[in-house]
């Protein structure tokens, strides 16, 4: 990736963080923390990939709260960020952060039994 498509996806990652925290006010959306931006290399589209606490319904309610809102973000984004076209935003679980967590449970009960 280019270093143009890295700072944007970086900047896009801080900018999303506030949006959703302080302008977003659907009260599906809880917790959300946005753990990383993919841009494609001709800046068209932008994956956002976010952790959520909570119950898997809620994880689903928020989810469509930010699809939602996803016109008022993306104009939100080119407000703050100059760029001549704003990507394109989906929005996708961090699977990571569970996956750690499982990982972390297990190698407990390994550590216990012995």
């Amino acid at each position: 990736m280019s270093k143009r498509v890295n700072r944007v996806a970086e900047q896009m990652k801080k900018e999303l963080g506030d949006i959703i925290i302080q302008k977003v006010k659907d009260p599906r959306i809880g917790f959300v923390t946005v753990t990383d931006v993919e841009v494609t290399g001709d800046l068209q589209n932008a994956t956002v990939f976010i952790s959520v606490l909570g119950s898997e319904e809620e994880k689903e309610a928020t989810l469509k709260g930010l699809d939602k809102a996803r016109g008022f973000i993306r104009t939100e984004i080119g407000r703050r960020i100059r760029l001549r076209k704003v990507p394109e935003i989906e929005f996708a679980f961090d699977e990571s952060i569970e996956y750690g967590n499982r990982i972390q449970t297990l190698l407990t009960q390994v550590n216990e039994e012995e």
